[in-house]
């Protein structure tokens, strides 16, 4: 029997990305429908969940995509809320690849290095990936800030990273060079999870701060967010300096993101989230 992964994306079009990784993930096809949103979902999903019975149904899943977390969580939710009894199917949320990316940095960063008790900021910290790595740092008991361009957007996102996780987040405005170095200025990790070619701290910013200890940037393109790293670098060392850039993160968030598309066809009630996703990431690191 085929193992069929339906794609539920939030977007205008199906994210190819997820498709690509979703057969190099096991699945035998993969199905992608777009501008998929809570009042039209129903239909997709009774498809999943009446077509196969007993274990038959492991060899169907449900990945929940898209560039937006926030439609990405209601999808989601919509989803397992027509689940009932065996009629369930396995499912996985990584809109934006947020929870595979963010897990993965997080995840090499806690990697024979202690987190709980230092310092973390998250630098643009209100996005997708950034709000995941916050609270997978909270969640290894570092002391978390995020910053934004805006008080109130950093505000909104630590409430909200509070209300999902039960994790305490701090959020400050630094809309600049200045103003975000001065808010790493005590920090012993940064995570920069700004947008694609924007440079967020000046490399003088980050390794003249005695107290920095690791680095994590998971933008690709150049200019990079943090100045003065390589996308490769992946444990590299800058003055005891440990840093992780987009493509040596890149690489666990594939095989992370592969694996999670492994494991959602071994069982019929599977449920990948953040909290699923980084622990198999822990795993892997």
């Amino acid at each position: 029997m085929k193992k069929l992964l339906f794609l539920f994306d939030t977007d205008p079009m199906t994210s190819v990305f997820d498709v690509v990784v979703g057969y190099d993930g096991g699945a035998d096809d993969v199905h992608g429908y777009a501008n998929v949103e809570p009042d039209n979902v129903g239909g997709l999903v009774d498809g999943t969940i009446f077509t196969r019975g007993g274990k038959e149904k492991q060899n169907t899943a449900i990945f929940v995509g898209g560039s937006n977390m926030e439609k990405g969580e209601a999808l989601f939710e919509a989803v397992q809320k027509k689940f009932f009894g065996p009629f369930r199917v396995s499912c996985m949320l990584d809109s934006n690849g947020s929870n595979t990316t963010a897990a993965a940095g997080v995840a090499l960063l806690a990697k024979g290095h202690k987190l709980k008790g230092k310092k973390a900021v998250v630098l643009a910290g209100t996005g997708p990936v950034g709000m995941r790595a916050a609270a997978f740092l909270a969640e290894e008991g570092a002391e978390v800030t995020l910053t934004s361009r805006t008080k109130e957007r950093a505000d909104a996102a630590a409430k909200a990273i509070e209300t999902r996780f039960g994790a305490k987040v701090r959020g400050v405005a630094a809309f600049d060079d200045e103003s975000r170095a001065a808010a790493i200025q005590g920090a012993n990790i940064i995570f920069a999870a700004g947008a694609i070619g924007v440079q967020l701290l000046p490399e003088a910013a980050w390794k003249d701060n005695l107290n920095v200890e690791l680095v994590a940037d998971v933008n690709a393109q150049p200019p990079l967010g943090l100045e003065g790293i390589e996308a490769t670098d992946k444990g590299k060392s800058y003055d005891g300096k440990v840093a992780f850039g987009a493509l040596g993160i890149g690489g666990l968030k594939l095989k992370l993101h592969r694996g999670c598309i492994k494991q959602l066809f071994e069982s019929s009630d599977g449920v990948l989230d953040a909290e699923e996703i980084y622990a198999l990431a822990r795993e892997m690191a």
